[in-house]
């Protein structure tokens, strides 16, 4: 059994320190040992092991695991950006969360990262036309996460969502790459408008706790949002908005705030 897994690992780097960390954490806590082998040793690649994951926490006795993991491994089967995706989010998370401190853990115990890649089957499912199985998707992640994507949504890869609690993406949004946000952030509407209703967020942009970036407005690329802003309007790029509503306040202060996550607004 192990040496399959160190041949396949060995061209995966990723998948491969994974799996070193994990046996890193039984050797420091055996009691641990069975769920780590579970979720992460007993899989043969990282796509198995989130379909695994993906499966564990969003069954129900509405949806059985085993539907759940052959409805993860199809979407990873057909769809490679998916987990090219998860992929660039795990390093995302580990490259900007000073709490992460190896590749497993996002995987195993951060709700943001695990509500994202169960987003991105949602979504997969949604371009697909199968609604009422993304719609059950998006159910699902809300009540064990607490973060509420809806599944036509649009989110690039490389995205941190920090701590994740009341996260609300809703129908329209468009996320880039390599955004960064953190807990009880909202991408909404401002009333019962239908139609393009939600923010698009460029490439780069830093948004803080408790922001709220709400109707058909652009965040520009690497800008940063200070927690419990309220943005209403277009926000420029490369600039930092803060306030209720939202004003501009200064330059974004780097080049690569989503990276940088530095919050701090300068007087």
């Amino acid at each position: 059994m192990a040496e399959p897994r160190t041949n396949v690992s060995s061209l995966d780097p990723v998948w491969q320190r994974i799996c070193e960390e994990a046996q890193q954490a039984i050797r420091d806590e055996p009691l641990i040992g069975g769920f780590v082998h579970a979720s992460l040793l007993h899989h043969p690649s990282l796509e198995r092991a989130l379909a695994y994951r993906f499966a564990l926490k969003l069954s129900s006795n509405d949806m059985s695991e085993q539907i759940l993991r052959e409805i993860a491994e199809e979407a990873h089967g057909s769809d490679p950006e998916i987990v090219q995706a998860a992929r660039a989010d795990l390093t995302a998370v580990f490259e900007r969360d000073p709490a992460c401190h190896r590749y497993l853990q996002p995987i195993l115990y951060f709700k943001g990262y695990q509500a994202l890649q169960a987003y991105r089957i949602g979504h997969w499912l949604w371009t697909r036309g199968r609604f009422d199985l993304s719609y059950f998707v998006q159910t699902r992640v809300s009540e064990v996460f607490g973060v509420d994507i809806h599944p036509a949504a649009t989110v690039g890869r490389g995205v941190m969502i920090d701590h994740a609690h009341s996260i609300v993406i809703g129908e329209t949004a468009i996320v880039g790459n390599n955004v960064s946000m953190l807990h009880s952030v909202t991408l909404g509407g401002t009333g019962k408008e239908d139609g393009d209703r939600h923010p698009k967020i460029e490439d780069g942009v830093m948004i803080g706790a408790g922001a709220k970036v709400l109707g058909n407005i652009t965040v520009g690329h690497c800008s940063r949002i200070a927690a419990g802003s309220v943005v209403l309007r277009d926000v420029p790029a490369c600039s930092t908005v803060a306030g209720v509503p939202a004003k501009v306040v200064g330059t974004a202060g780097c080049d690569q705030p989503s990276i940088a996550m530095d919050q701090v607004v300068q007087d």
